[in-house]
């Protein structure tokens, strides 16, 4: 019997992993005020470095949220641990909605490979998921496999060989994952990032790689490589005849996610405030081309659909890390 792993139990990947955890009442430990905000300058962090895939989708959220931040808003990198510095600085900052967190899906697996630092998801109050990315099963054009059904099947008899951005990482959970609902092992190669993966399939040095669409775009546009499936609740825009892993028959929706976050405890109109200021701007023209531009696919979730997938994504990774003995 197949076991369940979808990170998507309440509404997609709404990719929401079991039913939303209610936000703290107003005032509920919280040492900010919701009157008036926001009355002062604020900071996003960012866990990653400038430049990355985290920094530019933040950078373009704050961009066309700024008019509503009348003593600005700006943007900060804290980069180091795989994400844990920068969110553990977020998670210790003042409750008063002055410092805000890109928090990613990093935040639901560090713990659990001993590297988060004491990072444990629950040390924010969710404002804001913008965007989802699944991983994509891609190939070489002239592969002989034509459907992940071909894949998977092959992967009961020979030894294929899946290119991921490192031990650990997303896209390394993502095709163990598949592997464990198929129930088939697949040689899974790591890469210090996603381009070296790429470089090796195109070379046709490994067999598939399970990194995110907006990696492989360039090359599935070209003719170099196709997408067998993606691991997300339903297909995407821009590849529409590509199926998703579960309607083949395997509930696995996998995948990164980017949102904002506030430490627990701050005031919940200060969270409710935000989610109005960032769900407008996440509409806005300059964000939604943006992000039509550079292929990162645009998903709202609010401040209780996105903490339940956190608290969902959280208990899919600590069963897969362990397994796979991370």
């Amino acid at each position: 019997m197949k076991k369940v792993l979808s990170l998507v139990l309440a509404a997609t990947l709404s990719m929401s992993l079991l039913a939303g955890c209610g936000s703290k009442s107003s005032g509920e430990g919280s040492t900010g005020s919701a009157d008036g905000y926001p009355s002062k300058a604020v900071t996003t962090i960012v866990p990653f470095s400038a430049g990355g895939g985290t920094d530019t989708v933040t950078r373009a959220l704050v961009d066309a949220a700024k008019e509503s931040f009348p003593k600005n808003i700006s943007v900060e990198n804290r980069e180091g641990a795989g994400g844990a510095t920068g969110m553990l600085y977020g998670a210790n900052a003042a409750k008063d909605g002055s410092v805000l967190t890109t928090i990613t899906v990093e935040l639901t697996t560090l713990e659990h490979m001993g590297t988060g630092a004491g990072l444990t998801y629950d040390k924010f109050e969710p404002i804001i998921m913008v965007n989802s990315a699944p991983s994509a099963i891609t190939v070489p054009a002239d592969s002989p496999f034509n459907t992940l059904e071909d894949l998977l099947k092959a992967a009961k008899t020979e030894d294929i060989q899946i290119g991921n951005s490192g031990v650990g990482a997303i896209w390394h959970l993502a095709a163990a994952g598949l592997g464990k609902e198929a129930g088939v092992e697949f040689s899974h190669i790591p890469y210090d990032g996603a381009a070296g993966a790429i470089t090796d399939l195109l070379g046709g040095n490994i067999d598939a790689v399970s990194v995110s669409y907006a990696e492989v775009a360039s090359q599935v546009e070209a003719g170099a490589l196709k997408v067998l499936a993606v691991m997300s609740e339903e297909r995407l825009d821009a590849i529409p005849d590509v199926p998703t892993a579960k309607e083949l028959g395997y509930n696995c929706v996998i995948g990164t996610w980017r949102g904002l976050g506030v430490p627990v405890g701050t005031d919940k109109a200060i969270v409710d405030k935000l989610y109005e200021i960032f769900s407008k701007a996440a509409e806005s023209t300059a964000f939604v081309d943006f992000m039509n531009n550079s292929n990162n696919a645009i998903e709202i979730l609010g401040p209780d659909e996105f903490k339940s997938r956190i608290a969902d994504n959280n208990e899919l990774f600590k069963g897969l890390i362990a397994d796979l003995g991370l």
